[in-house]
């Protein structure tokens, strides 16, 4: 795979809402939203950025500083479609959001995920790269669903 990860453009977005469809991620009707702010505003500090093989985007991110901190940010979301799945997209993603961030001064990264059964593979994903868990918010997502909080120093 010849995989190369950067910022996202507008012209991006039809393909970005295929990769949501297909990992799951996010209902895809709701990208044009989520990344308005980051198009329209020129103060915004989201970070929005993508895989492609080839001109085909095969995984998104997005991360933003957490107000009110000093350099810390906070990963809202990864995904990676199904057919590239276990092929090291997620880590040359996580790679390159902590790469961006230790050059813009950040401190810190933290990433949220689910206890639902589907959020399995990504609890031990962060594990495995080096996250550690360090909070559970019992009920967040819904009733028996808990947040869990990861943290990783950049």
């Amino acid at each position: 795979m010849n995989e190369k990860i950067r910022p996202v453009s507008k012209s991006d977005i039809e393909g970005l809402k295929e990769v949501v469809d297909s990992s799951g991620l996010f209902p895809s009707e709701y990208l044009d939203e989520m990344i308005s702010d980051y198009f329209d505003n020129s103060e915004s500090q989201d970070i929005w950025f993508a895989s492609f093989d080839g001109n085909r985007p095969t995984a998104i991110g997005y991360c933003v500083p957490e107000k009110l901190t000093n350099e810390t940010y906070n990963l809202l979301a990864i995904g990676v479609t199904r057919d590239t799945q276990r092929n090291g997209v997620a880590t040359e993603m996580m790679n390159y959001i902590e790469q961006q961030l230790k050059q813009k001064g950040g401190r810190l990264l933290i990433v949220e995920t689910s206890t639902d059964d589907a959020q399995v593979g990504a609890r031990k994903f962060y594990n495995k790269i080096g996250y550690t868990q360090m909070a559970v918010i019992k009920d967040f997502w819904n009733d028996g669903e808990d947040k869990i909080v990861f943290w990783k120093k950049l």
